[in-house]
């Protein structure tokens, strides 16, 4: 019958054999914009001079932070894992709970303004989907 189901032998490993995995996942992944923001605190940085190696493109990933001041706070690290900023607090919520549920959100820069010694950093936040 054309409509019949049929067991495919093939194995998982048979598969993968011969690719990389993240080749074989990366068509899986959906990038889902969620939002759009900026980057706070970059005038409290220790280490401004990371704020001259961004570019607009930029991944960036997001990390729940124990926060005295701020229960919800989310840092905002670049690829080498030097702190940018924090999403800000009056948009972090969401954000928050999604990534306590165990969601994997990351941002990409899509605009700077620099501003004499203020760099404002636009950003939109995704969730990353499988």
């Amino acid at each position: 019958m054309a409509n019949e189901l049929t067991k495919n032998q093939q194995n998982l490993v048979s598969l993968v054999a011969g690719h990389e995995l993240g080749d074989i996942i990366k068509p899986l992944i959906k990038e889902i914009h969620l939002f759009d923001s900026y980057i706070a605190g970059t005038t409290h940085l220790n280490d401004k001079s990371v704020l001259e190696k961004i570019k607009v493109g930029d991944v960036l990933s997001l990390q729940r932070e124990d926060n005295k001041f701020d229960s919800n706070a989310i840092l905002i690290l670049n690829e080498e894992g030097k702190k940018l900023g924090y999403v800000p607090e009056k948009d972090n919520i969401i954000f928050a709970r999604l990534m306590d549920a165990g969601k994997l959100l990351k941002a990409k820069i899509n605009d700077i303004t620099r501003k004499g010694s203020f760099t404002q950093i636009g950003i939109g936040i995704y969730l990353v989907d499988l």
